[in-house]
């Protein structure tokens, strides 16, 4: 028999043990491709690569343990990914199950590929996959294990990336899912790379009082055994030493030092049968012998965890005052606290692929990627790994009715948890029939009532103190409504008031204005004034004051900016007839640098001494002072009714500065009819983006089509026709 057949025969082997049933078949063929499909790769310890697959199909086979799809899947789950083999060949050659949940773990491996979520709607996608099929992410996580199994081939910086991805994702999601072996495996083995110092020390500690530590065990639960022999109650005993990520984390949160760490001393009781009233009697047992700590008990048979988790939990005083952790469960219980959901496939015949005692963590990821608005993949992944990993308190209703949340919530998370309006119209709780302020830490057996009002809508404040992510985004989404109404009503009030008293104002001057009075963004500005009509009046007397007089803005406009000079020497050689008084002349003129003019504009004629007639829109300033002191050299001009000619135009946008925004406006622009830019010059300070566009247009229409097209870049809050103006 040669090595591979060996291997394959181990795998079977392992199968046949630890699974209802097998296609043995199914796990050949999968066997069979993997290989070939591998047969050239090495990993970095220089060994094949299929090597990988076949110890992740063991992993599963052996110590998660859910069905033999998800042993053919695991052989499988590179192969689309780093072969020439795709996912449609995996499809007809395996059906669509084994190719749904091998593109789920492709998926996933795309997304965490730079070590990093990128965007809110690629993390939404890993969601969504493990809710089709829990399958999925169990794939994912023994893929992650025989990984960190092996990372000592890898340079150190990628050790501690892959480490604390371990520690950040992988870890709370085994948790969640309940594989409690694989979750303290990989805490231990990403602690060994993150902190080998620490690591090393607790490992040493740990190892030195073994000895010590089973002597005490087997002194400690002699008595019991010999309690429970007497009383006909079958169990099996065993001491139960806490991994070491666990030890050093208690050891750092506690500040204490290891001999003081009482879960070194923990001893958990087997019940050899499924009925849980003898785990109570076990516990009564228990605590006739040794002295229970109350605050220390927990039921979790009667209350389970969301990942299904069941047992009883009790600390007692031992001997020599030493404290023990006991935990007692039946054996269907312990195989559920091990191993999860994997579980749940070997307690169920003709098992859906969603098994219904996991619904409610369905309904939990569900309610995790279908309720968040948020733009922000850090807001995101931070949430979802808060509510992945939290510890669960246990409250009810008035009425009795049980609701899970994570430890540190308040009665606003209790208040969203049982209904969205509900916690938005909150204004004051009850615990126990006692008035709390709303900001409260919840303990497990509270019941807490809600009082609500209709005209209550969520505070501000309260993102500060919420825990929960359906909470979080649920005020965060009332908050940016609000803002954005604010905005709109303000930049409304605004336009109307200027118009109303007459300020000569374009948004660069008004930018300026509002950042010297320490105001970050037009956004911003706008905002206030929504908030507070008021404030608008005080806004427009600084205003006032603010503006220069017209002769001064003259003086201003001839210094200029560089940018808007060239723009203009360059405008000024683009001359074509004008209409004067009805007919075309071929008279001298040239375009005024103060206003520019294009086709399409209103404009007006003003006779020069040596430099011929200067065409202005007719709202400049300069030609509005003119004609208010009746200046004759002042004419009435127009364009021609048909011309080809193209006019050289300025353009300027403000926005928020992102990656690729500059090749975004130009496509925009330059894909409108064809229009040429003459040339681009964009800063950018503090993420604001400030570019000004000269381009060659048609006309009017064709200026301001380019325009409406260019505010729907994403990004850009201004567009608006480029003209130097100074204040």
């Amino acid at each position: 028999m040669s090595q591979l057949d060996r291997k394959l025969e181990e795998l079977l082997s392992t199968c046949r043990t630890n699974l209802k049933s097998v296609d043995e078949d199914l796990i050949r063929k999968a066997f069979e491709l993997s290989l070939t499909a591998h047969q050239h790769d090495k990993r970095e310890s220089g060994e094949p690569y299929f090597n990988h697959p076949f110890e992740v199909a063991m992993i599963v086979a052996r110590e998660i343990s859910i069905d033999d799809i998800s042993v053919a899947c695991s052989l499988l789950h590179d192969v689309v990914e780093d072969t020439k083999f795709d996912l449609a060949y995996i499809r007809s050659n395996f059906g669509n199950i084994v190719a749904d949940i091998v593109d789920g773990t492709t998926k996933i491996s795309d997304i965490f590929r730079s070590h990093e979520v990128i965007t809110v709607d690629n993390y939404r996608k890993l969601l969504l996959s493990i809710v089709n099929d829990a399958r999925v992410i169990v794939v994912k996580i023994a893929d992650r294990l025989h990984n960190m199994r092996t990372l000592e081939f890898l340079k150190i910086e990628r050790q501690q990336k892959i480490a604390r991805e371990t520690l950040d994702i992988y870890v709370p999601f085994a948790h969640r899912l309940g594989l409690a072996k694989i979750k303290w495996e990989m805490e231990d083995l990403a602690f060994k790379y993150l902190n080998p110092v620490e690591y090393d020390e607790v490992a040493v500690a740990v190892k030195s009082k073994r000895k010590t530590r089973e002597n005490y065990i087997k002194r400690f639960t002699d008595p019991i055994s010999e309690k429970l022999h007497q009383e006909r109650i079958v169990c099996e005993i065993t001491g139960r030493p806490k991994h070491l990520f666990s030890i050093w984390n208690k050891m750092k949160t506690r500040s204490k030092v290891i001999d003081e760490i009482y879960d070194l001393f923990a001893v958990r009781i087997i019940v050899d049968s499924d009925d849980k009233n003898k785990c109570y009697n076990v516990y009564g047992i228990v605590s006739e012998i040794y002295k229970p700590i109350p605050e220390r008990f927990k039921d979790y048979i009667s209350i389970p965890k969301k990942n299904g988790y069941q047992s009883i939990h009790t600390t007692v005083v031992g001997l020599q005052g030493k404290l023990v952790e006991v935990q007692i469960r039946t054996k269907k219980m312990d195989e559920v606290a091990e191993r999860g959901i994997a579980a749940h496939w070997a307690y169920k015949e003709n098992i859906p692929i969603i098994d219904k005692d996991m619904l409610s963590w369905i309904s939990w990821v569900r309610d995790i990627f279908g309720s968040t608005d948020s733009s922000d993949p850090k807001e995101l992944i931070e949430s979802f790994k808060l509510n992945l990993y939290q510890d669960e308190i246990y409250i009810f209703t008035p009425k009795g009715d049980l609701r899970i949340l994570p430890k540190g919530s308040t009665p606003i998370d209790f208040a969203y948890e049982v209904h969205s309006e509900i916690g938005s119209h909150t204004i004051g709780a009850k615990i126990s029939g006692r008035m709390v302020p709303l900001s409260t830490i919840l303990k497990s057996g509270d019941q807490v009532e809600i009082i609500t009002s209709k005209k209550q809508t969520p505070n501000a404040d309260w993102d500060k103190f919420v825990v929960t992510h359906k909470a979080k985004s649920q005020i965060r989404r009332w908050i940016k409504e609000k803002q954005r109404n604010h905005i709109e009503a303000g930049e409304q009030l605004w336009q109307r008031r200027i118009k109303k008293v007459k300020i000569p104002i374009s948004n660069d001057d008004l930018i300026k204005f509002i950042s010297h009075h320490k105001i970050e963004s037009l956004s911003e500005f706008y905002e206030i004034i929504g908030k507070d009509g008021q404030s608008i009046d005080q806004f427009i007397n600084l205003l006032q004051l603010h503006i220069k007089p017209i002769a001064e803005q003259s003086k201003g406009a001839k210094q200029g900016a560089s940018l808007f000079s060239k723009f203009i020497q360059t405008a000024r050689k683009l001359a074509t007839d004008i209409n004067i008084l009805g007919s075309t002349y071929s008279f001298k003129h040239s375009f005024a640098k103060c206003c520019n003019p294009i086709p399409g504009d209103e404009i007006i004629g003003f006779i020069t001494t040596g430099e011929g007639l200067k065409i202005h829109r007719i709202t400049c300033r300069n030609i509005l002072l003119l004609q208010s002191q009746k200046d004759e050299r002042v004419i009435k001009v127009g364009w021609p009714k048909t011309s080809e000619s193209e006019f050289l135009c300025g353009i300027r946008l403000v926005g928020k500065d992102r990656m690729g925004i500059l090749q975004d406006i130009s496509k925009t622009i330059s894909e409108y009819q064809n229009t040429n830019i003459r040339s681009v010059n964009m800063t950018s300070k503090d993420k604001i983006m400030d570019g000004y566009f000269i381009i060659f247009v048609k006309d009017l229409p064709h200026l301001n089509s380019i325009i409406d097209r260019v505010k729907r870049v994403r990004g850009i809050n201004i567009v608006e026709r480029f003209e130097y103006n100074a204040i």
